[in-house]
């Protein structure tokens, strides 16, 4: 028998490589300059992440605020002009989705432990169509039961809805005690996970850093390297 049942991901961080998000931003918005004759390149990225970071941290609490408003509203802003989706939209979406790559031993980790049985889950902040193509590229959504994204739920984690509602989609016998959650943030993930009673795992960031004070006793284990989850979770074939 498994040591636990089932195995629950955060996307950005854990399953992707966020640097590669990163990349992707910079060079849809080369290849976006290029195309429309803009000279000062940096000036626009540079803009374009100032106006992007304050459309996210303008949300009230947990409400989750959609990022494609928010990709329209910061190139909106850095251009100086409303800027019509059918300019950007397409470059973006194939720019960003050539950049993405998978965090190390995300693809081998998910398929073993869909090989031995456990049931898969995902919990994101993350609008729906993003994770989909993200995890499909991955080769990754094939084996994942369920995905819970914050466009989804209307709210961002910790908020408990994100996590009933993943529950919710689960098979009854599953507990969230026989079930991991693996996370990069100590705010959302270990703290939102620990209090919806699943047993924690701190992947990097913020959620590996505080691990060692974890003044709220919220993270369980500490994998550095992602591969580590197999024998956490009893993938043995």
């Amino acid at each position: 028998m498994a040591d636990y049942d089932g195995v629950f991901f955060d996307i950005g961080g854990v399953l992707l490589d966020l640097p590669s998000v990163r990349t992707g931003y910079v060079t849809f918005l080369e290849r976006f300059a290029a195309e429309q004759g803009i000279d000062d390149t940096d000036r626009l990225v540079a803009d374009w992440r100032d106006a992007l970071g304050s459309y996210f941290s303008g949300r009230e609490g947990t409400t989750y605020r959609t990022a494609r408003p928010g990709y329209q509203r910061a190139l909106d802003e850095a251009v100086g002009r409303e800027v019509p989706e059918e300019e950007w939209f397409p470059l973006f979406a194939a720019t960003t989705l050539e950049s993405v790559q998978p965090a190390d031993g995300a693809e081998e980790v998910v398929s073993t432990l869909a090989e031995t049985g456990h049931y898969l889950g995902v919990i994101s902040d993350i609008d729906t169509w993003e994770a989909e193509r993200i995890l499909g590229k991955f080769g990754v959504l094939r084996h994942v039961d369920h995905v819970t994204t914050s466009e989804e739920v209307g709210r961002t984690k910790p908020d408990p809805a994100m996590f009933e509602t993943a529950l919710g989609k689960a098979p009854d016998a599953l507990a969230p005690t026989r079930s991991l959650y693996v996370g990069d943030r100590y705010d959302h993930d270990m703290r939102g996970g620990s209090r919806a009673g699943f047993v924690t795992v701190a992947h990097g960031g913020s959620a590996a850093e505080r691990a060692a004070t974890d003044p709220d006793d919220a993270v369980d284990h500490v994998v550095a390297d992602l591969r580590g989850l197999l024998d956490l979770a009893g993938a043995r074939r």
